[in-house]
């Protein structure tokens, strides 16, 4: 079983539905997918429907799933502005056309979504030896490492020779994870992307963040050792390891998967990658679409 991540649709139904044919996950694989379905593009709701049909398939909820459920459930006209300015207006109008049940039904689940987890996978990566695993955390947005770390700390997790938290168990992290506030998880950008975790140590080991919310094409306005510039030579968005120093061993402590879908044709893609192995499968967003 593999286990894949993907971000920040964005409404572009038929972007991702051709990034899945790319990358054929099975029906034993995991899909994460890690908030911001909805907004911008023209079918939001076509890719919830999508989502929900995947095997397997695990959602996140992002800053635009909240926004949604906060604004409709608000009587302030300005929350629907807000909403609509950050590319609500498409969700809005879908939901406004579909019949009762259809549309309680899809509040249900958008309000009953997490906003992190955690998984564990064998290391493929050219840098592991056989047999080696890898805690992955995922959040839409990102973490409060500090915070994450004195979780850990006060759970009493050692800290490796090389300094990071290997030992960490995927039960560790979730407990930690769970003391993580809610705001940073959908919303955190430059404090996250700007200073290592920490969770990496020396030896390259140790648990790595996967998030989105922030688009590629923009990153090098917030992080710092991004390993590459966040565009291909067509400027268009593509997934970005950071954090590669002499600190983590040359191994990324965090991964951006947000291709940029948000800024649409000719900037815009849907990427997914698998963990095992860190391959990633691109979509463009055509224009009209």
């Amino acid at each position: 079983m593999a286990i894949y991540v993907v971000s920040d649709i964005h409404g572009h139904a038929r972007a991702f539905d051709r990034v899945l044919e790319l990358a054929q996950p099975g029906s034993d694989d995991t899909v994460f997918v890690l908030g911001d379905m909805v907004d911008r593009g023209p079918d939001p709701l076509g890719v919830i429907d999508m989502v929900r049909a995947l095997p397997n398939a695990r959602a996140l909820m992002g800053n635009h799933e909240e926004m949604l459920y906060e604004t409709l459930g608000s009587d302030d006209e300005r929350d629907k502005m807000v909403w609509h300015m950050n590319g609500g207006y498409t969700t809005c109008e879908q939901l406004e056309q579909l019949p009762r049940d259809r549309y309680v039904d899809i509040m249900d689940w958008v309000v009953s979504l997490p906003t992190f987890a955690v998984v564990e996978v064998s290391d493929r990566m050219p840098s592991a030896a056989p047999g080696d695993r890898r805690n992955y955390l995922f959040a839409h947005a990102g973490v409060d490492a500090p915070r994450l770390r004195a979780s850990l700390d006060a759970r009493g997790i050692p800290r490796g020779s090389g300094g990071g938290y290997a030992a960490a168990t995927p039960d560790d992290l979730l407990a930690a994870m769970v003391e993580q506030d809610m705001s940073d998880l959908l919303w955190i950008r430059r404090e996250f992307w700007s200073a290592p975790t920490g969770l990496v140590g020396t030896d390259g080991s140790g648990p790595v963040v996967v998030a989105g919310h922030t688009p590629s094409i923009s990153m090098s306005r917030f992080a710092s050792l991004m390993c590459g510039t966040g565009v291909d030579e067509d400027l268009r968005g593509v997934m970005v390891e950071v954090g590669c120093s002499r600190d983590t061993g040359g191994a990324a402590d965090r991964v951006c998967i947000d291709c940029s879908a948000a800024a649409g044709h000719p900037s815009g893609r849907v990427g997914i990658m698998r963990l095992e192995d860190h391959r990633v499968w691109l979509a463009d967003i055509e224009e009209g679409e």
